[in-house]
């Protein structure tokens, strides 16, 4: 894609030059991207501070990575963590890992109940389950007063549904947003705040109802985040992602929504702020 050889695959991007201001990568997953210890973490989060992404929430998908993320929060105090159990290992949810994310929750570097949901693209959990382990994350994420982050894959409806049944937490956030420019409308309406990953910079047609709901959701209620190792933006997609690309993703979405490259990280940067309460995070 975008021009990209089949040889350049392993290659990861060229490292940017820095944004104009700082931005957060509101989900990455540092672990997957192959930090290991703190030595990892630092100069992974050293290299996204270089481009301009000073801070970053990296997230869990299972027990063992949400306690890593606490660790690796506790490492540098430019990473952040949330926890959650992904909707894909929803079938193993037990009374242990409840128990486990209840307490992990707690930890002031926690900012989020994250990254929880549905997944019906995948067949690794069947549906009720993982409607279940929702419900549950839901409640969690109430009693704590944290944000909730969705995992949100071929499951709209069900998702919205269950949110309006269950009664949404004060903050939701759709994490690597999938929708159109209507599923758009209808979170932006219900209050909730959408993050956008590389996805929203790609080209080909699947793409287009994603892209005109970037342009149109209000800064006030929009993140930006990376997924790495995933989903690594144009014109570099397939290669290996990092939190410093992020980077390529404000610049893409400043010139679709057609404002400067220096207001957007600024409006996005105030928005992560107020998200997840990074005041109350540094005070703490």
């Amino acid at each position: 894609m975008g021009g990209v050889s089949k040889g350049d695959k392993r290659t990861p991007p060229p490292e940017p030059e820095p944004l104009p201001a700082p931005v957060v990568d509101a989900h990455t997953h540092l672990d997957a991207c192959g930090a290991v210890e703190a030595a990892d973490v630092r100069r992974m989060v050293d290299r996204a501070e270089a481009a301009g992404v000073g801070r970053v929430v990296t997230v869990a998908d299972d027990i063992e990575s949400a306690k890593w993320t606490l660790s690796a929060a506790g490492w540098d105090e430019r990473v952040h963590a949330a926890v959650a159990l992904h909707p894909t290992r929803a079938k193993d949810f037990g009374e242990y890992e409840r128990e486990t994310l209840a307490e992990l929750v707690r930890d002031p570097r926690v900012v989020a109940v994250g990254e929880t949901g549905l997944d019906y693209y995948w067949d690794y959990s069947p549906p009720e389950p993982q409607q279940e382990a929702f419900r549950w994350h839901i409640d969690l994420a109430k009693r704590i007063g944290k944000p909730l982050m969705i995992h949100d894959r071929d499951a709209h409806e069900d998702i919205l549904r269950i949110l309006d049944e269950e009664g949404a937490p004060e903050t939701v956030i759709f994490h690597c947003f999938s929708g159109d420019a209507d599923f758009a409308r209808r979170c932006v309406a219900a209050g909730y705040v959408l993050s956008f990953a590389g996805t929203a910079t790609f080209r080909n047609a699947n793409a287009r109802g994603l892209r005109e709901a970037a342009a149109l959701v209000p800064v006030e209620q929009m993140l930006v985040e990376t997924d790495a190792p995933f989903l690594t933006p144009h014109p570099f997609r397939g290669r290996p992602n990092e939190p410093y690309c992020v980077n390529y993703t404000v610049r893409d979405l400043a010139e679709l929504r057609e404002t400067s490259v220096a207001e957007l990280a600024v409006a996005l940067t105030a928005t992560t702020e107020r998200v997840f309460q990074l005041d109350r995070v540094a005070a703490g």
